[in-house]
Order: C-alpha cells, then sequence, then structure tokens
C-alpha cells in the first residue's frame, strides 16, 4: 500500500491526507492534553483501498507522538482500535472499546 503524507490541518481541526484531488480527513478537537476524533470521512472513489484505515494509524501515530490522550468518539477509529488494541495506551482511562 502506498504511503500518504499526514497534515494537521490545525485550521481546519482535522488530519489529512491528499489523494488524487481528494482530502480523506479525520476531524478532531483537541482539549488541553486530550484529543477527541470525531468523524472520518473518505471519499467515495477512494473507498475500498485502505486509505481510512492508513489515515486512522497515521493519526495514532501523531497523537502518541504529541503525547496526548485519545478520546475515540468516532466508530471508525473505535474499531480500528478494537482490532489493534496495541493502540489502547493511547486512550482515556475508562472508556471502553466495545
Amino acid at each position: 500500500m502506498k504511503n500518504y503524507e499526514l497534515i494537521d490541518n490545525e485550521a481546519a481541526k482535522q488530519y489529512e491526507f491528499h489523494v488524487d484531488g481528494t482530502v480523506p480527513r479525520i476531524e478532531y478537537i483537541k482539549a488541553r492534553d486530550k484529543i477527541y476524533l470525531t468523524h472520518t470521512e473518505v471519499p467515495k472513489g477512494l473507498e475500498g483501498r485502505g486509505i481510512g484505515t492508513a489515515l486512522v494509524k497515521a493519526a495514532l501515530e501523531d497523537v502518541e507522538k504529541q503525547e496526548l490522550t485519545l478520546v475515540p468518539l468516532c466508530p471508525f477509529v473505535a474499531l480500528y482500535i478494537k482490532r489493534h488494541p496495541e493502540w489502547k495506551k493511547l486512550v482515556l482511562k475508562g472508556i471502553n472499546i466495545a
């Protein structure tokens, strides 16, 4: 799979890739030492290519690098963490990823 460059677009409050003239993204809210990942969106023409999964992984790597506590409000992000439990270490204590 191709590697895409993760862009933290702070003005738009989203992580994004630029792919074939489109912008797959994860919207977020940052509050002090926490980051709430609220919504993941991959344009229709890019679905099924693993881009959403790659975007979540890249975003989680950035969250870890910034030493932020993650609150995964987006169901897609929560499902990724459920499937990759090594990322649970970033999640706010007391939040159950079911």
